[in-house]
């Protein structure tokens, strides 16, 4: 039986484990470049803010003067200021007007990317249930990325030896029964970047048309546009000033520190519980290859841990990025994040809340304890929702992105779970781009 970094074997409260990310991306992801297109511009940015918290508007027009971004590029909605608002205020309220700004907005002026603010809500609860609308969308083990490729099986889950017989025939249950093609619950935020798509299933995942990652799946519902979305939020006003302070002064004067890359097996132990056929070895292996990246590039000192247990608190000094896994909500003070740092760590729901004060999900966490941008979701995403650390973390140091277009371009779903948190204009190597590889 493994523990360690999860602290408890692999089994229900894991369920992020349940997909084999072999059906995605079946090989080694290559060194890709997304399509050449001019770089995001401030006036290419729509800033969402809520008038129901003065606040939000405050700190919109706060960050829209420190980039430059022109004063009809801002939108003010009315709708609740609570984490999670309903489906029919997301389309009445939020979507609705939104695409009609976008529709009425000169083709000459076009917006890429939406900036949602504090303020305004993180999550988009399901419509009360709708069987007409959910006949034709994808089956449950298209959804899941689990019905067979060339070279790949159905059974590509986690198939370490440690696993228990009850636990393999409770995810078998899963994916008979409908799995995440039944979940209609979403981020805000991977909602919104569908706005100007009117027809599409709720239920399950969205393919990203801008993914540049490998992706054997198609899509029954293939979608052809997508904007880019970021968010400035964080549990406080203070905090997200912060982060746009941060990011202008970093992009200045370069991000400096140590990346800390927080594996969990080996490369002989993850010989042992499944190779490439595991999710879990898969990302694992993706983090020391982010690792390897970041190292080539000198561009920060690299700190690669491959022990089951985590980062232990206060042994990451000067921490500029990071990536690495698991600790259900239970975020570890290990780090002293420097100005403008940037990471994610791969667990379930960690960007459940970012306002609940007894909260230690690790995105909250980060933030309140000084990183500039971070992401993750909002509720259980499955593991292949997150963006292969080697690929984001790639992009980034190439310097030539913002990171919104490196988050937008690793991120492989779309109408689903996650957030990228923090100024999507940031570029933290934009005083030394290159390659990053």
């Amino acid at each position: 039986m493994r523990t360690g970094k999860l602290g408890f074997r692999i089994s229900r409260s894991l369920p992020l484990a349940i997909i084999a990310v072999l059906v995605l991306f079946p090989t080694a992801v290559p060194a890709l470049e997304p399509t050449v297109r001019t770089a995001l511009q401030p006036d290419e940015i729509l800033v969402l803010a809520n008038v129901r918290t003065p606040r939000s508007v405050a700190l919109a027009r706060y960050y829209m003067v420190r980039r430059k971004i022109p004063g009809d590029r801002l939108l003010l909605l009315w709708v609740t200021d609570e984490e999670t608002c309903s489906r029919k205020e997301y389309n009445d309220l939020v979507a609705t007007p939104v695409r009609k700004y976008l529709l009425e907005n000169p083709p000459s002026r076009p917006v890429r990317c939406l900036l949602t603010m504090y303020g305004l809500p993180l999550k988009v609860a399901p419509p009360q249930s709708n069987p007409e609308r959910d006949m034709g969308s994808p089956t449950s083990l298209e959804k899941q990325g689990l019905h067979q490729t060339p070279g790949t099986t159905a059974e590509a889950v986690d198939t370490n030896e440690s696993t228990p017989a009850w636990e393999t025939r409770e995810r078998a249950e899963k994916r008979a029964t409908g799995g995440s093609s039944r979940d209609q619950w979403a981020s805000l935020d991977s909602e919104i970047a569908l706005v100007l798509t009117q027809e599409y299933p709720l239920a399950g995942w969205i393919y990203n048309p801008d993914f540049i990652g490998r992706n054997e799946v198609r899509s029954k519902h293939p979608i052809r546009e997508a904007l880019m979305v970021s968010r400035l939020d964080a549990s406080s006003v203070s905090i997200v000033r912060r982060i746009i302070d941060d990011s202008l002064d970093t992009e200045e004067k370069g991000l400096k520190g140590t990346a800390y890359f927080d594996a969990r097996w080996s490369q002989a132990e993850r010989r042992d519980m499944s190779g490439s056929r595991s999710g879990y070895g898969y990302y694992d292996r993706s983090i020391h290859k982010a690792a390897d990246i970041v190292r080539r590039s000198r561009k920060v000192k690299v700190v690669q841990d491959e022990q089951e247990t985590l980062f232990q608190p206060g042994t990451c000094p000067d921490a500029a990025l990071y990536c690495g896994w698991y600790s259900l909500a239970r975020y570890v003070g290990a780090f002293q994040w420097v100005r403008g740092s940037v990471g994610y760590h791969i667990a379930s729901s960690e960007c459940s809340t970012l306002k609940n004060r007894y909260s230690r999900v690790w995105c909250k966490m980060m933030l309140d304890e000084g990183v500039a941008a971070t992401l993750g979701p909002v509720n259980e995403p499955y593991l292949a929702a997150f963006p292969l650390p080697e690929l984001f973390f790639s992009l980034l140091l190439k310097g030539s992105m913002s990171l919104v277009e490196c988050y937008a371009v690793s991120n492989p779903f779309l109408s689903w779970k996650m957030v990228l948190i923090g100024d999507p204009l940031y570029r933290p190597f934009k005083e030394n781009p290159g390659r990053g590889q």
